[in-house]
């Protein structure tokens, strides 16, 4: 059974869980961009928000004591390991899918951002 989070912790679970939600999309938005664009440099950003994600469930993690059971340290590193590899998967999928359509240069999303 987990502890419940000490009332001195309870800042710390509050602004790491804040952080996990504002890391995880800074990673998602700065993948996206970087891709849409056609901008490798900017990958490396996402890679740096994705390290301030996982600074930010470790500090979670370890505030909320879930390092003490083994099936919750499991389910934190699937879920890291998951928001890493799952904007790599969600991209070739859309990019395998949009290959199917009919090329119409006006229609294609890629091709509208990079024309503004």
């Amino acid at each position: 059974m987990i502890e419940p989070v000490a009332l001195a912790n309870f800042f710390t679970v509050f602004f790491s869980a804040a952080m996990v939600i504002m890391t995880g999309a800074t990673y998602a938005l700065l993948f996206a961009y970087s891709r849409v664009k056609g901008m490798p440099r900017m990958m490396l950003l996402a890679y740096l928000a994705y390290l301030g994600l996982f600074a930010s469930v470790m500090t979670l993690a370890d505030a909320a004591n879930l390092f003490h059971n083994t099936f919750w340290t499991v389910i934190v590193g699937l879920m890291l390991l998951g928001y890493l590899v799952a904007p790599h998967a969600i991209w070739k999928l859309c990019v395998g899918t949009h290959a199917l359509e009919p090329e119409d240069d006006k229609a294609h999303p890629v091709k509208i951002y990079q024309q503004s």
